[in-house]
């Protein structure tokens, strides 16, 4: 090897380690559960079971502590999703938006009623349903769910 070689297999080998740490993850990101609060209602988030994930298109990561506190998010503020995830109500796991059915549940963090399950679970709604019943509730009316 001449001697102009090393250094510069070493930068090109730094440079490709430091590349790989800044790729996004697949998943969605750690939430500190009991000391970070909902981008929506601003409690603290402290149920995994009912915990959501949205990633925007600019990146940024937007935690919430209820599955309909995020609906109403996406609903009032239109945001730009890369990617939403919600926390599986009975299991200790994600599941990405287009994977998940929602069930009805008797307390939720902040009372949207509405659990994540797989999307082909017994009982579960659509997203678009899930979204009208939080609709609905927001506008007041006491939709009940079934």
């Amino acid at each position: 090897m001449r001697s102009g070689t090393a250094p510069a297999l070493l930068l090109a080998a730094a440079v490709a380690i430091a590349g790989a740490g800044c790729q996004r993850r697949d998943g969605p990101e750690p939430i500190a559960f009991d000391r970070e609060s909902c981008a929506y209602c601003r409690m603290l988030i402290s149920d995994p079971a009912f915990a959501a994930q949205l990633r925007t298109e600019a990146g940024e990561v937007l935690d919430f502590d209820d599955p309909g506190c995020l609906m109403r998010y996406r609903q009032e503020h239109a945001p730009r999703a890369r990617a939403v995830w919600y926390h599986h109500l009975r299991e200790q796991r994600w599941l990405r938006e287009a994977e998940a059915g929602f069930v009805p549940v008797a307390r939720t963090p902040m009372g949207w009623g509405l659990g994540a399950v797989d999307a082909g679970s017994a009982g579960a709604r659509s997203l678009a349903d899930a979204e009208a019943i939080v609709r609905a509730r927001a506008a007041g009316h006491a939709e009940s769910v079934p």
